[in-house]
């Protein structure tokens, strides 16, 4: 843990006032109106430079163009299907990526929409595995002000200047609004998952804003944090010597972007609910059969704020009421006619029509008098349809049910419970930002990087099985394939070893299965009944959660992106942490014998192997179809099943819940006795094959690597250590017995005097500076055990990456790239060894962390806040890639990797579980005499094993543990 004054780093760095005045700032010092001293800050006339995509060099394409022609082969056949693939580096977003994001809205797994700084509502999440970048640009809040009995009037977009194709439309569109603003005055606020914009004198000269943007995310609350909607307060000061009449409107279009925003049939209709709230319900009516969108627009009414509605307008003049009409009468009257709320449902929109709607609410504000307005957008989008797969309810559903209408209940809550959330979001976030130990930019940092958890394309079920009227569609068989459509299915075996996995179950002996056997084949029905088991702890039932890992590599829960990503989750949502354990436990114990073709190689081979932990969790059926890469074959990789034996540890031991271990102990053994195959020599120390067959898929790796022998090391102890603690004494000495071994050998054959060579080949890379090098050293202490090396090696190596892959590179103010040679130049051996990988540096620094270098850690983690998220970085704020070149390209924005910077804040604050555990040395052996260990072995099997239901939750396949 930290201690003391460790930090030296700049204090104020981002000091508001320097951004807003102090005067403005201590007049909206009342009820949440002033933003926070520490907070992300951004002025909204700052350009919003567009972004650098990565490219690979002529080389790397030579070397790549097999992959290249099979990938680009792959993305055709899928889109012929009617699907999206995986990963499509042919497709380019109509929108292009800029440096305009910001937070977020709505809580996590219910779609989500992104609102830039500059206040444009983007990022369209709705719809699984899809994404629309484009902004809306009718979704926009504005404000009119009339003093003096009219003789003063403003009237503003709330968003500042024209933008793209905004003079070029028809005259009755939005054109014709008052885009007014500047933005020179005004600044964005952020701090996760809050967000404060201040118009300081803008458009009124007089008149004092913040707009205050709450969304429920609130840690260890898994009811609120499930909610899709969000909630705009409105502080107003008038600091003029008149009485002002202000009105502010909240637009919105029928739309979530793409192809059905013009389709037609659309329908709007007002409502007013309890409590004063009143607003406009957008029914959407979706493409592609995918389920309907209803959002809530709503203001709520109090004894000084009056609110009224249009329940439509249109953009063009064939509508009755246009955009153009619409404004005109705010700027006129400042309100709507109140007979509006009789107005019903209104016609559904013909094609090629945009609907829109409007919510205003009116107040008078006295001379030096303030006044707070306050706004709900919310969405109902209750069940998930995925495009091979079944039809599940989204969480929130639990609490507001599947009608279409909830989400008027749900802007209702949002409104009667915003202070509420607050008060807990502040009690979370308070302890952090109030440590003077931390640097300010690292404080900041911190909160905003979870914006992923809300805009990475979450999706968080009610863990129920999938809706019974929706039928998987037939699947065709694979080209070439002899089984028939029930042979197809996900196949678990009902026989297994004591470890719930053969032992002589390879690849290449799946590979060759007997058709007749693939015949034991687990009808969907049972199939259904094993994916959909319930947790065995009372209380643990938090539904099913997943996230992508980017959103341009659309795969669910991928695992070895989620071992850096993980922390967030175990830190603030434990529960759904231990979710996403015991899907990937009850993955290892199963196969699917459908044949797949791998891009890299263009050989076929086994969708999922038993013992080996998938890559994912699938894309278009998840659960039933993981492993929706097809890159490489990942049952060969060696750095997922270590993983997942570090991972399922560092839970168990943070989390102190035997219930969970005893549920996953039989996936352990099988994937640690999966491992055994790739141990060719004997030493205990698993092998490189020669191919990328880790999280680094375009490096290559021979012999024993730095990377996934250290992660194997850490595997041996976690594996140790928990069977220890479960009483499975023989598994325990097993794999000490291993460890004994495979430690001298990994140091004898890559440890070279100051750190580890990158593999034990003999190729040009071998010797390369590995940033990742001791991935397994930082799980290793932050699960609190033992270090795998003397404490002079740990900080020698760690020294050298700071020396080199960190301060070598940019002055230090890029993040610590990947790979760098005994020269100190970067290895450029392949697109990846050249690239700073963002989650790996935040990895990097927690491991730091662990080993007392806290200057290195802090400066190395800040290298990539300067580059990401200052404003001289390169603009890839709430979008932060998976890696950018020293020249600023980047490559997959908006991905999951990067929430390893909880990771350091795991290194600060450990848990009190790990704290407090016993610790032992898992180099010594236990010596017990043979009664002694057959009466620990009977003991373990009833602890561990107890009926076979209850060994991996209510699985249907059989294991003799």
């Amino acid at each position: 843990m930290v201690s003391g004054q460790l930090f030296h780093f700049r204090k104020h760095s981002w000091p508001p006032d320097e951004y807003v005045t102090r005067a403005t700032l201590q007049l909206l010092d009342f009820d949440g109106g002033a933003p926070p001293e520490q907070a992300w800050r951004r002025r909204l006339n700052s350009h919003a430079n567009l972004l650098k995509e990565f490219s690979v060099t002529f080389m790397e394409a030579i070397r790549m163009i097999r992959l290249g022609v099979r990938l680009w082969s792959y993305v055709r056949e899928e889109a012929s299907h009617g699907r999206k693939a995986p990963i499509d580096p042919f497709t380019r977003e109509k929108c292009r990526p800029s440096a305009s994001h910001g937070v977020p809205l709505g809580g996590m797994g219910s779609g989500s929409i992104s609102r830039g700084f500059r206040g444009e509502f983007k990022h369209w999440q709705i719809i699984p595995n899809s994404c629309e970048a484009s902004p809306l640009m009718t979704n926009q809040f504005s404000i009119f002000i009339n003093r003096d009995g009219g003789q003063k009037k403003f009237s503003s977009v709330l968003s500042p200047g024209h933008h793209e194709g905004l003079g070029k439309s028809q005259e009755d569109d939005i054109s014709s609004w008052g885009w007014n603003l500047s933005g020179q005055h005004s600044t964005y606020h952020a701090l996760f998952p809050r967000a404060w914009t201040v118009y300081d004198g803008e458009p009124d000269p007089e008149l004092k804003i913040s707009c205050r943007q709450i969304s429920p995310f609130i840690p260890h609350n898994y009811r609120e944090s499930s909610l899709p909607t969000s909630v705009f307060v409105y502080t107003l000061v008038n600091t003029g010597k008149e009485r002002a009449k202000v009105s502010l409107l909240l637009t919105w279009a029928n739309s979530i972007g793409g192809v059905s925003h013009l389709s037609g049939n659309h329908s709007n209709e007002p409502f007013r609910g309890e409590d004063g709230v009143a607003g406009v319900l957008l029914h959407h009516k979706t493409a592609k059969d995918n389920p309907p969108v209803t959002f809530a627009i709503a203001a709520c009414e109090t004894q000084n704020v009056s609110v009224t509605v249009l329940p439509s307008f249109g953009l063009s003049k064939e509508n009755c009421i246009t955009a153009r009409d619409m404004w005109a009468t705010m700027v006129e009257n400042g309100h709507f006619d109140q007979d509006n709320f009789s107005a019903g449902h209104s016609m559904p929109s013909s094609p090629g029509d945009t609907l829109c709607a409007a919510v205003s609410a009116s107040t008078w504000v006295e001379p030096h008098g303030k006044c707070t307005v306050a706004f709900a957008l919310a969405w109902a989008s209750p069940k998930v349809k995925f495009k091979k797969g079944c039809t599940y309810n989204r969480r929130y559903t639990k609490f507001y049910g599947t009608s279409k209408n909830s989400a008027a209940a749900l802007a209702h809550h949002a409104l009667m419970s915003y202070k509420w959330w607050e008060e807990e979001i502040e009690k979370w976030q308070k302890p952090i930002l109030s440590d003077e130990r931390l640097p300010e930019w690292y404080k900041f940092t911190l909160f905003n990087e979870l914006y992923f958890l809300v805009a990475g394309g979450t999706l968080w079920t009610d863990g129920e099985s999938p809706s019974s009227d929706d039928n998987p569609p037939e699947e065709k068989p694979s080209s070439g394939s002899k089984h028939n459509r029930k042979s197809a299915k996900t196949s678990i075996s009902s026989k297994s070893s004591k470890r719930g996995v053969p032992a002589e179950l390879t690849p290449a002996a799946a590979a060759g299965v007997d058709p007749e056997a693939a015949e034991e084949s687990v009808d969907s029905d049972l199939m259904n009944s094993w994916s959909f088991a319930r947790p065995t702890a009372e209380g643990d039932d938090v539904g099913r959660f997943l996230y992508l890992e980017g959103t341009e590599y659309v795969m669910w829960c991928t695992y070895d992106v989620h071992f850096y990503a993980s922390f967030a989750l175990l830190d603030l949502f434990p529960k759904i942490e231990l979710s996403i354990q015991r899907d990937f436990a009850r993955a290892v114990l199963c196969e699917d014998r459908r044949r797949v073709k791998f891009l890299a190689d263009g050989n076929s081979g086994m969708r999922k192997v038993r013992g080996a932990v998938p890559h994912d969790l699938g894309m278009h059926d998840p659960w039933h179809e993981m492993n929706a890469y097809n890159i490489h074959d990942t049952s060969r990789w060696k750095d997922l099943n270590p993983k997942f034996v570090l991972q399922v540890y560092r839970d168990f031991a943070a989390t102190g819940d035997d219930t969970f271990g005893r549920e996953v102990w039989p996936a352990v053994t099988a994937a640690m006795d999966y491992m055994d195959q790739f141990d060719r020599d004997g030493d205990g120390l698993i092998e490189n094959d020669g191919f990328p067959d880790q999280t680094y898929d375009a490096w290559t790796v021979h012999g024993v690597s730095a990377y996934c022998g250290c992660l194997w090391l850490a595997a041996l102890q976690a594996a140790v250590a928990m069977a220890l603690r479960l009483g499975d004494h023989p598994f325990a000495d097993k794999c000490r017995s291993k460890l004994l071994m495979a430690k001298p050998s990994f140091e004898e054959k890559v440890w070279n005097g100051s750190y580890f060579n990158y593999d034990s080949g003999s190729y040009g890379n071998s010797r390369s500076i590995q940033a990742d090098q001791l991935a397994g050293q930082w799980y290793t202490a932050a699960a609190g055990l033992p270090p795998l090396f003397d404490e002079a090696k740990i900080r020698s190596t760690l020294q050298k990456i700071f020396d080199f892959n960190v301060m070598k590179v940019g002055g230090g103010r890029m993040g610590a790239v990947n790979g760098m040679t005994p020269s100190g130049k970067v290895d450029e051996s392949c697109m990846q060894s050249r690239e700073i990988w963002t989650g790996v540096t935040y990895g990097v620094a927690a491991t730091m962390l662990h080993a007392g270098m806290h200057h290195q850690a802090f400066s190395t983690a800040e290298g990539i806040f300067t580059a990401g998220w200052s404003e001289e970085g390169f603009g890839y704020w709430f979008q932060t890639p998976e890696a950018w070149t020293v020249d600023g390209h980047y490559r997959s924005l908006i991905y999951m990797r990067p929430l390893a910077i909880w990771g350091m804040q795991w290194a600060l604050t450990p848990s009190r579980a790990i704290l407090e555990a016993p610790k032992t040395n898992m180099m010594d052996r236990i010596y017990t005499s043979p009664a002694d260990l057959r009466a620990k072995n009977e003991a373990s099997v009833r602890k561990i094993g107890g009926s076979r239901s209850t060994c991996c939750g209510h699985s249907v396949f059989h294991c003799e543990c």
